[in-house]
């Protein structure tokens, strides 16, 4: 079985533009999700780093800052990628996000591929009880509603 989520969409804008949207201005279009939450607390704002090594962080209203995972790919308008992790992993439990931005015509296909999901066990709270490939469906839901936030965002 495989493990992984993979979602695409096309956005009517450059590759750099979609790129500059999905990194530096992801607090304006991620859609937090109740079930696939990073933290217990609420909902906080989402910003990355630019660049290859940099923070994938998530702020709480009252200050408290997550780290959810660093920059592992940095090429702007072409790819990015990022370790992803919530509060409950162990230290040996850790996903990748990688994201490719391809231009197609006057569009941009934005491929998202969610990896190492085999790291967490069935058991795991982060799994909200769903085994197998439920669970890599509702999480490639979710994957598909952040990108049409994107999508909005962009062109809305």
């Amino acid at each position: 079985m495989s493990s992984r989520v993979l979602v695409a969409l096309r956005i009517a804008a450059t590759p750099e533009r979609v790129f500059e949207a999905f990194t530096r201005e992801i607090h304006l279009w991620w859609r937090p999700n109740q079930l696939f939450r990073f933290t217990r607390a609420g909902p906080g704002t989402l910003a990355i780093e630019p660049m290859a090594g940099g923070r994938f962080t998530e702020t709480q209203a009252d200050g408290a800052v997550f780290e959810i995972g660093r920059v592992t790919t940095w090429e702007p308008g072409a790819r990015l990628g990022l370790t992803w992790r919530q509060a409950s992993f162990t230290e040996d439990q850790s996903t990748q996000v990688e994201v490719r931005f391809e231009a197609i015509g006057a569009e941009t296909r934005v491929t998202v591929e969610h990896l190492g999901w085999d790291s967490v066990p069935a058991p795991h709270v982060a799994r909200h009880g769903m085994v197998g490939m439920l669970f890599l469906q509702r999480h490639g839901q979710w994957w598909q509603e952040l990108l049409a936030g994107l999508k909005a965002g962009i062109e809305g």
